[in-house]
């Protein structure tokens, strides 16, 4: 086994010696103590299992398939720092082999009538609309008892995150069976939170870093003279969120009114069953029957599912315009970022408004 070199092993002291201190501090918050103590365990287990892709690389007695990945991410990291100004740190110049399919399962809930979901707050992150548990096991027992109390949920696995520049956050084994450019997204992605950050706006985070992650990409395939991308799962993946989208605004109306329980449900139902053959009519019509999205939409549905849709791409237009009026200078553009991450939430709303929808 590689010893990890010392800066990781004195962060995972660091960690070992501030936890019971934050413990304390976010139980002041009235939140349990065995969920508070998975996360730490979770994390502090990640932090042990990483080891420089360098010495993975080096290793012939490493899968050659990994090393020949590894190889190709190292070159999009260095590209992220040098090209795009992404932090130059060790995140993503580590590897961690977890040994699941997931690093982490996240629960969102949602009261039966409403498309608001349960929030959780925590000191680093700030407010979010889920829990994340580094066993599956316990997400499935956090989501029975929210559905014993009338709850709608959802759960769904997580291959990567990010720990906002606290931690070297590393590739982690979960991420091997995407592509080299999807790879390359991710970092891209996943590093342009470490540059942004707004506690409490998780559609500004998102689309932030949706849009790094796409104009990295385009910038990174034209680095290597590849072609542009034509797009075209993006545009599917887009018309498909429209439908979902479309089907939470009368999901909306629905729940404003003031209807009886069980007259509720058959409507709520309805809109589910809508969706469905929406979504079929356009598979089979325009797709010619691509079904990629065939398991999401026949599997069983409610409010907790919808949640995610909408929170990457809201802003991303606005962002685009942006960086279009910073004529391309990425820390112009970070800069010009900066300073909207800092008026309060209204105001920064309204800026990105116009930004999306200039006046003619």
């Amino acid at each position: 086994m590689i010893r990890p070199p010392p800066s990781l092993g004195l962060l995972d002291r660091v960690f070992r010696v501030l936890f019971p201190g934050v413990l304390f501090f976010l139980l002041n918050g009235c939140s349990s103590i065995s969920y508070y103590s998975q996360l730490a365990s979770g994390q502090l287990q990640l932090l042990r299992a990483r080891e420089p892709v360098s010495s993975v690389i080096a290793d012939p007695a490493r899968d050659q398939k990994l090393r020949a990945h590894l190889t190709q991410s190292q070159k999009a990291r260095t590209f992220a720092s040098q090209h795009l100004h992404l932090p130059d740190n060790q995140s993503y110049r580590l590897y961690a082999d977890i040994g699941r399919p997931y690093v982490v399962w996240n629960v969102f809930v949602t009261p039966e009538f409403s498309l608001t979901p349960v929030n959780h707050c925590f000191p680093i992150a700030g407010c979010v609309a889920y829990r994340g548990y580094y066993s599956q096991s316990a997400a499935r027992g956090e989501a029975a008892l929210q559905r014993l109390q009338g709850m709608d949920v959802s759960i769904g696995g997580v291959e990567a995150y990010s720990t906002l520049g606290w931690f070297n956050d590393p590739i982690m084994s979960s991420m091997m069976g995407w592509g080299d450019e999807r790879l390359a997204t991710l970092i891209f992605h996943e590093l342009a939170h470490q540059r942004f950050y707004v506690q409490d706006d998780t559609e500004i985070n998102e689309s932030f870093a949706t849009f790094v992650e796409q104009e990295g990409t385009r910038q990174w395939r034209a680095s290597r003279h590849l072609p542009p991308d034509d797009n075209a799962q993006a545009r599917q993946r887009a018309r498909f969120i429209e439908l979902v989208l479309d089907t939470r605004i009368r999901l909306e109306k629905l729940y404003a009114m003031a209807l009886p329980p069980e007259q509720m449900r058959q409507r709520k139902a309805a809109q589910f069953e809508r969706l469905r053959s929406e979504y079929r009519q356009l598979r089979d019509s325009q797709w010619a029957g691509d079904k990629r999205y065939d398991a999401w939409i026949n599997a069983p549905m409610n409010n907790a599912r919808l949640l995610p849709f909408g929170l990457y791409d809201q802003w991303v237009p606005a962002f685009a315009a942006l960086f279009r009026q910073e004529q391309g200078d990425w820390l112009k553009f970070y800069a010009a970022v900066a300073k909207l991450g800092k008026l309060p939430a209204g105001e920064r709303k309204a800026a990105l408004q116009a930004l999306a929808n200039p006046p003619n």
